[in-house]
C-alpha cells in the first residue's frame, strides 16, 4: 500500500515589484504542476521583499484581508493547476490587528485553512512583533485532499513543542513557509553553524515525530531599505525530510529553483511502528513543560 503525494517547493528571490513577484510565482507553481506534483509550497511572506529589517509603520499598508486580492489570485491558481496550495500572507485581521498568516488552498480553489503565525522575532534584521500579533488559532492541521497539513512559519521551525502538537494533532507533513538568512558580515564558520543548525532541528522535528517536513525558503540579498542593517543574504537550502530524516531533496544557496519530491504517506505508519516514539511518552510527569523556567 501506498498513498504517494509529489510536493513541489517554489525557492524564490523576491524585488520590490509585488506584480512582478506574483507573476514569478504563479509561473512557478504552473511549471511545478506540470511536473506532477499535487501539494506545492511558497516560501514566507512570498508577495513582497522581507520588510522586517526595519520598523516603518508604512509597511502596513503592504497587508491585506483574507480573503482579499491575493487569496482572489492564489484561489485561481490553485483551481486552474488542480492542486494544494500553501501560501503566505501579511494579513490585515482589523485595523491595527495584523498577523504573518499561511492560508493553504484546496484543488477546488476554496480555503481549506489558515494558521497565523505563534511564535513572532524580535532580533536584528527581524523586526516581527513590530508587525505581527501572535497568532491564536493553535496548533491544528488543516485538513487537505493531499492528507492532514502542520502548516507553521518560519520562527515556529525551532520549536519542538509546536511540531510535536501538530503530530498528536494528527499532521501527516510538517510545512514551514520560510525568511531566513546571514548577516552578510558573518564569518563562514558561522554561516555554516547557523545554516546547519537550522537543517537539523527541522530534520529533528521528522524524526522525533515520525513524519515529513517541507521546508520551504526564500534565495537572494535583501538590503536593508533604512540603510542602518547590512541586509540578509536568504540562504535558500529549501528541502523535504523523509519520517526518518532522510533528506529527498535540497535546493542551493545562491539560486531560485522549483524543487519537488515524492513522498509516501503510508510510510509514516511503518516508521512509527520500528520508532515508536508516542508510545513510550511519559506524559504522567511532562506537567513541567508549561513553565517557562524550572528553578
Amino acid at each position: 500500500m501506498s498513498k504517494i503525494v509529489r510536493v513541489g517547493l517554489v525557492q524564490q528571490a523576491n524585488s520590490s515589484d509585488i506584480d512582478n513577484n506574483i507573476n514569478k510565482l504563479v509561473k512557478n507553481i504552473e511549471e511545478l504542476a506540470g511536473k506532477g506534483c499535487s501539494l506545492i509550497v511558497l516560501q514566507e511572506l512570498h508577495n513582497s521583499l522581507y520588510f522586517c529589517q526595519h520598523e516603518d509603520v508604512d509597511y502596513f499598508d503592504l497587508a491585506e484581508t483574507v480573503p482579499g486580492k491575493s487569496t482572489d489570485i492564489f484561489s485561481q491558481v490553485a483551481k486552474k493547476n488542480n492542486i494544494v496550495l500553501v501560501t503566505s500572507l501579511f494579513e490585515r485581521r482589523a485595523p491595527g490587528l495584523y498577523h504573518n498568516t499561511a492560508v493553504v488552498f484546496e484543488k477546488d480553489g476554496s480555503i481549506a485553512g489558515i494558521y497565523r503565525k505563534m511564535h513572532i522575532p524580535d532580533d536584528p534584521a527581524f523586526y516581527e512583533k513590530f508587525y505581527f500579533t501572535p497568532g491564536d488559532l493553535g496548533f491544528k492541521p488543516i485538513d487537505t485532499s493531499v492528507g492532514k497539513l502542520g502548516v507553521l512559519v518560519c520562527w515556529d521551525q525551532w520549536y519542538p513543542e509546536a511540531a510535536r502538537l501538530m503530530t498528536l494533532s494528527g499532521a501527516e507533513i510538517l510545512i514551514y513557509p520560510t525568511a531566513i538568512g546571514w548577516d552578510i558580515n558573518d564569518l563562514q564558520d558561522e554561516k555554516d553553524r547557523q545554516l546547519n543548525a537550522w537543517i537539523i532541528s527541522q530534520r529533528g522535528h521528522a524524526v522525533a515525530n515520525g513524519l515529513y517536513v517541507v521546508s520551504v525558503n526564500r534565495v537572494g540579498f535583501e538590503a536593508d531599505p533604512s540603510g542602518i542593517g547590512t541586509g540578509i543574504k536568504f540562504w535558500g537550502n529549501s528541502f523535504v525530510a523523509g519520517p526518518q530524516g532522510e533528506l529527498l531533496v535540497y535546493g542551493e544557496n545562491v539560486s531560485e529553483q522549483n524543487l519537488f519530491a515524492d513522498i509516501d504517506l503510508e510510510r509514516i505508519e511503518k516508521v512509527r511502528r520500528i520508532w515508536p516514539f508516542l508510545r513510550d511518552r511519559r506524559i504522567d510527569f511532562y506537567s513541567d513543560i508549561t513553565r517557562r523556567f524550572i528553578d
